[in-house]
């Protein structure tokens, strides 16, 4: 089973720029693909972004594509999201997750998440 570790959460001006990490460890980190997924209060959970085993794919909802870029290195089992030009709509809980199976699939592991507030 893999553990996963978010970090880089913040309070930012609408505009500006974070970028979010999760550390990985227990597993062969490459053998997973990876996603982040938020929750805003009183809404759904919804994927952001997700990325295959290898980096060679990825997905980005419509509300975040051209402004954030998941990124993965498995040499530090860590993966990334670099989140520019955010919204106050952007403002949620942040969670890393992680798959053994496809990249657009279902996520099994979870980090515990970490919290995004876009200020207007």
């Amino acid at each position: 089973q893999v553990q996963l570790v978010e970090s880089g959460g913040g309070l930012v001006q609408a505009g500006g720029s974070l970028r979010l990490s999760c550390a990985a460890s227990g597993r062969t980190f490459s053998n997973y693909a990876m996603g982040w997924f938020r929750q805003a209060p009183g809404k759904e959970r919804e994927s952001v972004a997700t990325i295959s085993w290898l980096g060679r794919s990825t997905y980005y909802a419509d509300s975040v594509k051209g402004r954030f870029t998941i990124s993965r290195d498995n040499a530090k089992q860590t993966v990334y999201l670099q989140m520019n030009s955010l919204k106050p709509e952007d403002t949620a809980v942040y969670y890393c997750a992680a798959t053994t199976g496809y990249y657009r699939g279902s996520y099994a592991y979870w980090g515990q998440g970490t919290q995004v507030t876009v200020s207007s």
